[in-house]
C-alpha cells in the first residue's frame, strides 16, 4: 500500500449519556470460559469466521481486539502491523478502511480460510447481537493513539449495546485507553490487562474503576487471586490452554479463563 493517510488528531469526546446497565456484578453475568480471538487456535483470529467456529463449539462469549484504521474506523486486529495476519504490509493504524477492506485475513491460517476479510467492528457487533453472544472487547490502540482508541471504541460499544441486558466487558493493557473509556462511557464495565504484576495494581484498578483484573495465567497463584477477590475484583486470566491448568485456576477462584483451546476447554 502506498500514500497512506496520516492518523487523525486526538478525539475530544464528551461523555455519552446512556441509562446505566442494571448488571449485578456481585453474581457476575459472564460465562467462565471465553473464546480467545473468536476461534482460538482453530481459525484465523479476529474474524467473523473465527467467531462462528467458536459458537459452533458452544461458546457464548468471545474475546477480540479492536483498533482504529488511519481514518479512525474501528476494526478487529491484534498487531500494530498487517503482515502476520493479512496479505498486506505496513501499519494498520495508518491504512484507510477502504485499503483494509481489500486484504485477506484468512489465508495465513490455511487455504480453507482464504478470502476472509478483516472485520469492521460494527459488523461483528451486529453478529453478536443477532446471535445473543457476549463480548470481551480488548481495546488495542496503535502506539500514540491510546486515548483516541479508548474513547472511540467505548462510545461505539455503548451505543451498539444500548438497551441490552448484559453489556460488553472492555479491557486493555493501556491505562490511558481505559481512562478514556471511563471518561466517555463510565457505565461500561472495564478490566485492566496485566502481563506482569506491578506493585500499584490495586491503585490502578481503583483509579480506573474497573470491575475485574485480567492477568497472564503464568503469573497467577492462589494468593494473588484471593487478594484480588478480597479487594472486590473479579479475576480473568489468559490464555491457559491445558485443561488441568484451567481446573487448578478454577479451584483457586478464577472467574473466567480466556483460552485458545476452544475444543478442549468447554463452555
Amino acid at each position: 500500500m502506498t500514500d497512506l493517510p496520516k492518523a487523525p488528531g486526538p478525539v475530544r469526546a464528551t461523555p455519552v449519556t446512556l441509562p446505566g446497565w442494571q448488571v449485578d456484578f456481585v453474581h457476575w453475568p459472564y460465562p467462565s470460559v471465553i473464546a480467545h480471538r473468536g476461534g482460538g487456535r482453530l481459525a484465523p483470529e479476529n474474524t467473523l469466521a473465527a467467531l462462528r467456529l467458536g459458537a459452533a463449539h458452544g461458546h457464548t462469549m468471545f474475546e477480540f481486539d479492536v483498533k482504529l484504521t488511519g481514518d479512525g474506523k474501528p476494526i478487529l486486529m491484534h498487531d500494530a502491523s498487517l503482515e502476520r495476519t493479512t496479505n498486506g504490509w505496513g501499519l494498520a493504524g495508518t491504512a484507510s478502511l477502504s485499503e483494509i477492506a481489500q486484504l485477506d485475513a484468512g489465508a495465513w491460517c490455511g487455504p480453507a480460510w482464504a478470502g476472509e476479510p478483516v472485520p469492521i467492528y460494527a459488523n461483528v457487533v451486529a453478529w453478536l447481537l443477532a446471535n445473543r453472544k457476549l463480548a470481551n472487547v480488548e481495546i488495542k490502540p496503535s502506539p500514540g493513539r491510546e486515548s483516541e482508541t479508548g474513547a472511540v471504541v467505548a462510545m461505539a460499544s455503548a451505543m451498539a449495546w444500548q438497551g441490552c441486558e448484559i453489556p460488553p466487558l472492555l479491557s486493555s493493557f493501556s491505562p490511558e485507553a481505559l481512562a478514556a473509556a471511563q471518561r466517555v462511557t463510565p457505565a461500561l464495565p472495564r478490566a485492566l490487562l496485566l502481563h506482569r504484576w506491578p506493585s500499584d495494581w490495586l491503585a490502578q484498578l481503583r483509579r480506573l474503576e474497573c470491575v475485574a483484573i485480567d492477568v497472564n495465567h503464568e503469573i497467577l497463584d492462589r494468593e494473588r487471586i484471593q487478594q484480588a477477590r478480597g479487594e472486590g475484583f473479579r479475576v480473568l486470566t489468559y490464555t491457559p490452554n491445558d485443561p488441568a491448568r484451567v481446573e487448578q485456576l478454577r479451584e483457586w477462584g478464577v472467574d473466567c479463563v480466556i483460552t485458545d483451546a476452544i475444543d478442549l476447554i468447554k463452555p
